[in-house]
C-alpha cells in the first residue's frame, strides 16, 4: 500500500514550525508495512490545498493530511478537500452539540467561529477528538 502525507499550514512553509506530525505518521505507517512515498506541505490557500489533495490522491492509495481543521479563518482544509472531491460542506448537528458541550464543561464562552468545525465535506465520516475541538475527517474515494 502506498501513502502520501500532506501537511497544511503556511507556518510549515515559512519554517515557523517543523512538521513533526509527518515524521511521526511516517514512522507509524512504516511499522505496519505502509510505504510512504511522498510528503507535501501546502500553505493556507484553498485552491492550493485542493490541488495538493488531487495530486496526493493520484499518487497514493492512502492520503493522510494534518493541519487546517481548527476554527480560525485560515483553517481551510475542509474547504480544500470538498473542492478537490467536488462536494459541498454539510453542517453536522452532533459535532455542533459536541463543541457546545465541550465549552460548557470548560465554563467558557464559545466563539461562533468554532462552529466551522461542524461543517464537513459531504460523504465524509468524522472522528471526534479526545483533546481539542477539531474533528478528524475520513473520506473514501474510488
Amino acid at each position: 500500500m502506498k501513502a502520501e502525507i500532506v501537511g497544511v499550514g503556511t507556518e510549515i512553509l515559512l519554517g515557523q514550525i517543523c512538521n513533526n506530525n509527518a515524521q511521526w505518521m511516517s514512522q507509524r505507517l512504516a511499522e505496519i508495512g505502509v510505504d510512504v512515498l511522498h510528503h507535501q506541505a501546502v500553505g493556507d490557500n484553498e485552491q492550493r490545498i485542493s490541488e495538493a489533495f488531487r495530486l496526493a490522491l493520484s499518487r497514493g492509495d492512502v492520503v493522510i493530511v494534518t493541519g487546517g481543521l481548527g476554527p480560525t479563518q485560515d483553517d481551510i482544509t475542509r474547504e480544500g478537500l470538498a473542492a478537490a472531491l467536488g462536494v459541498g460542506l454539510v453542517r453536522h448537528p452532533e459535532i455542533e452539540e459536541f463543541l457546545r458541550e465541550k465549552f460548557r464543561r470548560l465554563g467558557r464562552h464559545m466563539p461562533e467561529i468554532t462552529l466551522r468545525q461542524a461543517d464537513v465535506p459531504a460523504g465524509a465520516r468524522t472522528i471526534l477528538p479526545d483533546r481539542g475541538t477539531a474533528p478528524g475527517l475520513v473520506f473514501k474515494t474510488n
